[in-house]
């Protein structure tokens, strides 16, 4: 029986693209090329397998188990191939992470992933898009949220919490009162599952109606901008560990209410868990927590 195998990797780059201009691309051909590979392909199958949402292509029922079934082989066929011509010598780890996990805990601690497993090449891709895991070439993301995502392998990356941080310029630690807070500016990043209102509720004040504030969409902004004592943030002690451990940020609250967190988590299908650059990388990844949770410790038994 034949099987057109030329016709079957084409639908591959298109369905993990979702798009046939991305897919030739890839391929190097046309977008004629591609369709009619695709046409073939269905003709073959009997049945089709990718219809049209605007300028995008969405796989029909078909075509995503049959996706699903094909995806890792071809994957793993295509590693093969290219091991075997010479092409590479590692194997690619693709991670997605927020820009600022990525900015803040990831990047300063990959040189220990790197410089154990120079066989990995590692892409992190930093954004706060969630992965289409059928149709994206990622192999792990941690992302932020309240970790249920269905169908999903998921683990929390640690847990965090949160404190008012300043620069020590601004107000010195633990030289004021949770009702002292609102004649500062408060400085938030408004995707942040601990905000100051709730933060105010925990500690029994009820601050004026409104008070000043500095917004950021991102909370390596917001950690920044308290490093530049422009106000006070609430932040997660996760992400700006490094900025507190060297005494560019300090809590000026006295006795702060505590408020921990699990907002970061390790996902990725089931399935990918087999592979061994996801097994070494999780495996990294938890030594790594392990890790900093015990500097954590030991800084707070110091303080």
């Amino acid at each position: 029986m034949h099987v057109p195998f030329r016709a079957i990797s084409v639908f591959h780059a298109v369905a993990r693209s979702g798009s046939v201009t991305r897919a030739a691309e890839e391929l190097g051909v046309t977008p004629s090329a591609v369709s009619q590979q695709i046409q073939a392909l269905e003709v073959s199958l009997g049945t089709a397998l990718i219809g049209r949402s605007g300028r995008n292509v969405v796989l029909t029922e078909a075509g995503e188990r049959y996706f699903e079934m094909i995806g890792e082989e071809v994957d793993r066929i295509a590693e093969a191939t290219q091991r075997i011509r010479g092409y590479r010598s590692v194997t690619t780890l693709t991670v997605r992470a927020t820009p600022s996990l990525s900015t803040k805990w990831l990047l300063p601690r990959l040189a220990s992933f790197i410089d154990a497993h120079p066989d990995i090449e590692l892409r992190l891709d930093g954004s706060n898009e969630p992965v289409a895991f059928q149709k994206e070439s990622v192999d792990v993301e941690i992302r932020h949220g309240a970790g249920q995502w269905p169908g999903l392998f998921c683990e929390g990356l640690a847990e965090e919490r949160f404190h008012p941080v300043c620069a020590p310029g601004l107000a010195v630690a633990s030289s004021l009162g949770p009702d002292d807070l609102a004649r500062h500016r408060l400085i938030q990043s408004v995707k942040c599952q601990v905000q100051w209102s709730s933060w105010f509720a925990r500690a029994g004040v009820t601050p004026a109606e409104r008070w000043r504030r500095l917004l950021f969409d991102r909370t390596h902004m917001a950690i920044d901008a308290a490093v530049g004592g422009l106000g006070i943030a609430l932040e997660s002690d996760l992400m700006m560990w490094r900025e507190w451990r060297d005494g560019r940020l300090v809590c000026p609250v006295r006795a702060p209410p505590a408020v921990g967190l699990v907002t970061q988590w390790i996902t990725c299908p089931r399935e990918h868990l087999r592979h061994r650059k996801v097994r070494l990388f999780l495996d990294w990844l938890r030594r790594e927590r392990d890790l900093w949770a015990d500097e954590r410790r030991v800084a707070s038994e110091i303080v």
